[in-house]
């Protein structure tokens, strides 16, 4: 029951925080330079006064900022994000048809860095001091350094472009439809250079972070007791050590979510992955106000989302931790 109430609490005031980012992101956008109308009326070859006129009455724009914001906060509680003023579709539909794409990158992405950063930082820290430690610390520390945009290209170039192992752009093979099995494959193929490029950017932290929290638990008195028992080194790190050093991992994880859609937007942009990323860039190209709210909405629910199964899944790693209100 202290996890249902606890749950409910958190879902209410991730409610608020929605809704505080929502008025902000309006606020924001609307002191970008640029006007929509004219943008729109400038690619549809009209920029007469008249016709700037009534598009701008259609889409709601000749209305006080206050009144617009009022709009769109009535419409964001009933679940609306309104409509495209590109496309003249829901917003919410524009989102969710290229929403699966990104969740794929990011969670693939994200467990690729976790899985191979604390297997890394796990044995730079058992080989404290070698030249095992020194090389992975390099790499990490070069994978972290190397800008996203500059890895993606230079994947391309080599694994696509060279040795033609992988496809440079989109998800799917545009000269072919697959079916069943043969497009799941397909778009796994397509998926590898991005998802790994992401992957590896972020796999630095977690083994930078891995290392440090297993030395710092490695010198407290119950590991110190475990050895004092003759307990096997491999047990020791796997049961004690490394379970009590993944804390801090699973925070820079929850946190991590929130980070790896603003890389999807450099690495769906080089690859030309059709996820909400690059719908976000187009957007604010073209000054589709709408559609970035909505972008800027659906991935702050996200990450209010992973922090709290964040914060639920310390209990399961760590029974001594209780959830509150």
């Amino acid at each position: 029951m202290n996890r249902l109430s606890y749950l409910i609490g958190r879902l209410v005031k991730g409610v608020f925080v929605i809704l505080a980012i929502g008025v902000l992101a309006f606020l924001v956008i609307r002191l970008v330079p640029g006007d929509p109308v004219a943008v729109i009326a400038g690619k549809s070859g009209a920029v007469d006064a008249e016709y700037m006129d009534n598009l701008r009455q259609k889409l709601g724009l000749d209305q006080p900022l206050v009144v617009q914001l009022g709009i769109f906060l009535k419409g964001l509680v009933q679940g609306d994000l309104g409509q495209s003023y590109r496309q003249g579709a829901p917003v919410s539909a524009i989102i969710l048809e290229r929403l699966p794409a990104t969740l794929l990158l990011t969670l693939s992405a994200s467990a690729i860095s976790i899985l191979l950063g604390v297997l890394a930082g796990a044995m730079a820290a058992r080989r404290r001091g070698t030249w095992a430690d020194s090389a992975i610390g390099t790499l990490a520390l070069l994978f972290y350094a190397t800008p996203l945009f500059w890895m993606g290209l230079m994947a391309i170039l080599l694994f696509s472009l060279v040795l033609g192992w992988f496809p440079a752009f989109g998800m799917v093979s545009a000269d072919m439809r697959y079916e069943g099995i043969r497009h799941v494959l397909d778009v796994l193929h397509h998926l590898i250079m991005p998802m790994t490029i992401l992957g590896l950017f972020y796999m630095a932290v977690y083994a930078r972070l891995t290392r440090a929290s297993m030395l710092e638990v490695s010198e407290m008195d119950f590991v110190r007791t475990a050895r004092a028992k003759g307990l096997p080194e491999s047990y020791i790190t796997r049961r004690h050590i490394l379970r009590n050093a993944l804390l801090p991992i699973i925070t820079f994880a929850g946190i991590q979510a929130g980070h790896l859609i603003g890389g999807t937007v450099l690495i769906e942009t080089v690859f030309g992955w059709p996820g909400i990323g690059r719908l976000a860039f187009d957007s604010l190209l073209q000054r589709d106000y709408p559609v970035l709210l909505g972008i800027f909405i659906v991935t702050s629910a996200m990450v209010v989302i992973f922090n709290i199964l964040t914060d639920l899944l310390y209990t399961l790693v760590d029974p001594r931790i209780e959830v509150n209100k």
